[in-house]
């Protein structure tokens, strides 16, 4: 007995040690280590083209350009003087200060220049390396030097297409949409250009065949992996179900001229925007849809939650259409867990690693892996902010914050006992590149 009892207390004395020895930090720390070494697919960038010395800074990133709207407050993470962005430029070239503003700003532009210049074509690959990306699907409006696949993928823009009338009306009633919707205008004139169409067809079913179908096949060729939604900065996400009879009577009606009213033009590009998809859908490209909070003074938090889209996911003529619900849907991310049960409808963390810090993105990603893991896919967002701060310190610190809040879920996880930590990191590995893998066939 003992004897017993001995080996009982020296039992008891080492699982105190082991305890003490992995507390919820270290656990953390051992994980993100790990997560840290694996090679990410990122969903969702706006990534910029290199340019030649004395040539304008690549601009075709977007559709939407941000300074085409009124001044507006952004969070303090994506503010210019955030300190957190000199860790890029310290990992990128040992930038020797922990501050951005003033001399040190302008050091550190001019360290970044000159290694740009050395990079050349290869500087935009050798960021990805910098953020352990592998791939990143870039949102543009067309690619551009340094911008090759396999390690850019293009993901082009599909709201021009849903709107072929005039947007006069909309441009009225809200002062986003006044910066907003001559944009699309241009891109649309752009896609007609490129069919070598001086004007649109008279009929909808002629648009939809000469402009939408040919616009979508010509993309898909030029390596398209998907095609992307900005609508939520234009209009709300209630994409209903529209008949075609209805949508060719307003087509037909104000093609040639005239405002169409709101109802009637809702109703043609809800009929447009499922065409759009049901095309994709048989291309073998996903449909990215922005739903989260935007960018603007006046942008329409409501009219971006996810359910106003769950008509379209619903859509039995869709369901070769797989949708990415790109940011998550924040601050709807239970809806959005609730939606990803739908088995053409996955989402990605973009944005909230920009504008969230690793405590609530970690809970935001534990609501998602708690219920669909397959379906969760790693993005960054990565966009420039500034002239001196563009894709690339964008790019860094969304990465590394998706990181640690991936490592902070999995940790809570584990030690809720909801997973061992063989399936913590499969788990990661799900969300930073085996989901993507599967969804777009990498």
């Amino acid at each position: 007995m003992k004897h017993a009892a001995a080996l009982a207390s020296i039992a008891l004395a080492m699982f105190g040690c082991s305890r003490a020895a992995s507390t919820p930090a270290d656990v953390e720390a051992d994980l993100l280590a790990e997560i840290n070494t694996i090679k990410a697919i990122d969903n969702h960038a706006h990534p910029q083209a290199v340019s030649a010395p004395g040539e304008k800074p690549d601009s075709e990133f977007d559709a939407l350009p941000i300074d085409a709207v009124d001044p507006f407050p952004l969070p303090v993470r994506l503010r210019p003087e955030n300190a957190e962005f000199a860790g890029a430029w310290r990992a990128f070239f040992k930038y020797p200060y922990d501050d951005i503003v003033g001399a040190h700003l302008l050091e550190g532009k001019q360290m970044k220049d000159r290694l740009a210049r050395e990079r050349g074509d290869g500087y935009p690959a050798w960021i990805l390396d910098q953020l352990g990306i592998e791939t990143m699907l870039a949102n543009r409006v067309a690619m551009g030097r340094g911008l090759s696949a396999p390690r850019f993928r293009w993901v082009p823009f599909a709201d021009a297409l849903m709107l072929p009338l005039s947007n006069e009306a909309a441009k009225r009633s809200n002062a986003d949409y006044r910066g907003f919707y001559p944009a699309e205008e241009r891109l649309l004139k752009r896609y007609l250009a490129d069919l070598e169409r001086g004007t649109l067809p008279l009929t909808l079913d002629e648009y939809v065949r000469q402009v939408v179908t040919p616009t979508l096949e010509r993309e898909k060729k030029d390596g398209a992996m998907a095609v992307k939604f900005e609508a939520a900065y234009l209009r709300r996400l209630d994409f209903d179900a529209a008949a075609q009879a209805d949508a060719a009577r307003v087509y037909a009606r104000y093609i040639g001229g005239g405002e169409p009213p709101a109802a009637d033009y809702k109703t043609l590009q809800d009929y447009l925007f499922r065409q759009i998809a049901k095309d994709a859908g048989r291309l073998g490209m996903a449909v990215h849809i922005h739903v989260n909070d935007g960018v603007g003074g006046y942008y329409r938090q409501s009219g971006s939650n996810p359910s106003l889209l769950e008509s379209a996911f619903n859509d039995a003529s869709l369901r070769r259409t797989t949708f990415v619900i790109v940011h998550g849907g924040y601050p709807f991310y239970q809806a959005t867990a609730a939606l990803l049960s739908k088995p053409n409808v996955y989402a990605d963390c973009s944005l909230q690693t920009l504008i969230r810090y690793p405590r609530e993105l970690a809970a935001v990603l534990r609501n998602w892996l708690e219920a669909y893991p397959e379906k969760v896919l790693f993005g960054t967002d990565a966009s420039p902010l500034s002239a001196e701060l563009t894709w690339e310190e964008v790019g860094w610190l969304s990465a590394t914050t998706g990181r640690r809040a991936l490592a902070m879920a999995l940790a809570a996880m584990m030690a809720d006992h909801e997973v061992t930590r063989a399936r913590a990191l499969e788990l990661a590995r799900l969300v930073l590149r085996d989901n993507a893998r599967k969804l777009y066939g990498l």
